[in-house]
């Protein structure tokens, strides 16, 4: 499915805020990238030969991690992932092909042998500590 092209913004501040959106090193994955730093973990980040770009991989236990925003990516039942109330077509197409993406992705790394982590920008935030402990813990 392609992008649907974003509606224009009619109100300045609010392209000014759209514009300020990362797509990397966002608050939440430079907390988990500290913890895990705190723990003596050796990690990439970005690494874009690998599909969909991971926010953190560990690849001597081949994990590739991505931490996603509550909001762009529908965390379910979090109060982050609230929906616009305007061009509402816009962004239901917008977040559908979000999280179809996300799937591919996720799927063609294990296609590749890779053990995918998907976590939550709300729950990095809150204890990114104890999320690095779960993911260096987990064993798939």
């Amino acid at each position: 499915m392609a992008e649907p092209k974003p509606p224009r913004a009619e109100d300045p501040l609010r392209s000014k805020i759209m514009r300020a959106v990362k797509r990397s090193s966002t608050r939440a994955e430079r907390a988990l990238a500290e913890a895990l730093l705190r723990l003596g973990v050796s990690f990439e980040t970005n690494d874009r030969s690998l599909p969909g770009t991971p926010d953190i991989v560990l690849p001597h236990k081949r994990l590739a991690v991505f931490v996603h925003g509550c909001f762009w990516h529908r965390h379910p039942g979090c109060p982050r992932a609230t929906f616009p109330k305007t061009h509402v077509d816009y962004w239901a197409k917008k977040f559908k092909a979000n999280v179809e993406r996300d799937k591919r992705k996720i799927q063609a790394l294990e296609e590749m042998g890779w053990n995918v982590k998907v976590v939550w920008e709300c729950e990095v935030l809150r204890d990114a500590e104890q999320v690095a402990h779960v993911l260096l813990a987990d064993d798939g």
